[in-house]
This record gives structure tokens, C-alpha cells and sequence, in this order.
């Protein structure tokens, strides 16, 4: 699966620590922000979490720092699904620099599917994993605008 581009944004002064450079917290939560992108992607939306009080629990995070990130940078990450099962997806993020393309961080997250009243992990819906199981297996080039509207549109037809 070629990866999408989850989030685009900038890192400002109060994103840097008193050595200087993004913070970790920072980068966790720009992580979260594509995490949410990607979801969205597959039919995990706002409407969708808000009408089936379902939602997505993140269980486990594993971030690799790979360099520095100074204010003033513009950073991308490009997301994918590395697996999707009955009730939990691991997915894959990485962090570049717009500018260089240098990577900077990356991070590979487990998340499994929930029933928000009984807090307990449910299976996801078949048009879910259909999204999903079609972005493992093939995937359009980034396009420029709203890459993850394109995605969405172009895989449920």
C-alpha cells in the first residue's frame, strides 16, 4: 500500500522544549491528529463515532525519534495499515520534513475497536474492514487538496 498524507502542519515556538526542538508531547500529538485522518479514511468518522456510539482505544505506541524537529519546520505524515483484524488495526505513521523529506519520527500504533457505553472492544463493521482490506492491498497516488476525502470516495465506490 503506497501511504497517505494524514496531516500537514507546522511546528511553532511553544512546541520546543528549553533544548530547543519539538517536544515528545508534540509529537504524539500530531501522531494522534493523523491517527484520526486515517481513521476517517476507512468510515471511522466523527458521524460515525457520535451515531453507533463506537470508537477506536489505542493500546499500544511505539515512536522511533529519528532527528530533530525545530520550530518554523512544516511537517507531513504519511500513514498506512500494516494489518486489520475482526476488532483491532495496527497502523503505521511517518513523520517528514515537507521541506527536506527527511524523516523524523515514526510511529507504529494498535488500536481496537469499541462500544463507547460498555467500554469493551466489538468487532468492526463490515464496511470498516472492507475500506480497510482495500487500503492494505492497493492504494492511489497522493493526489494534491483533500487526499483523504479522494481516498475515502474512491474506495467505497
Amino acid at each position: 500500500m503506497k501511504p497517505i498524507l494524514a496531516y500537514r502542519g507546522a511546528v511553532y515556538p511553544w512546541h520546543c522544549d528549553q533544548i530547543g526542538h519539538m517536544n515528545v508531547m508534540w509529537y504524539v500529538g500530531k501522531f494522534d491528529e493523523a491517527t484520526w485522518n486515517l481513521m476517517a479514511a476507512i468510515g471511522i468518522t466523527p458521524t460515525y463515532i457520535r451515531e453507533s456510539n463506537r470508537g477506536m482505544a489505542g493500546v499500544q505506541q511505539n515512536i522511533t525519534y529519528k532527528r530533530e524537529v525545530l520550530a518554523g519546520a512544516i511537517l507531513e505524515i504519511w500513514s498506512h495499515f500494516v494489518s486489520v483484524g475482526e476488532r483491532k488495526c495496527v497502523f503505521f505513521h511517518e513523520m517528514r520534513d515537507a521541506e527536506t523529506k527527511e524523516v523524523s519520527a515514526t510511529c507504529e500504533l494498535t488500536a481496537v475497536h469499541i462500544d463507547r457505553m460498555t467500554r469493551r472492544s466489538v468487532p468492526f463493521p463490515p464496511h470498516v474492514r472492507t475500506l480497510a482490506k482495500k487500503a492494505l492491498l492497493c492504494h492511489p497516488e497522493p493526489v494534491e487538496g483533500n487526499v483523504i476525502l479522494s481516498l475515502s470516495k474512491e474506495m467505497s465506490s
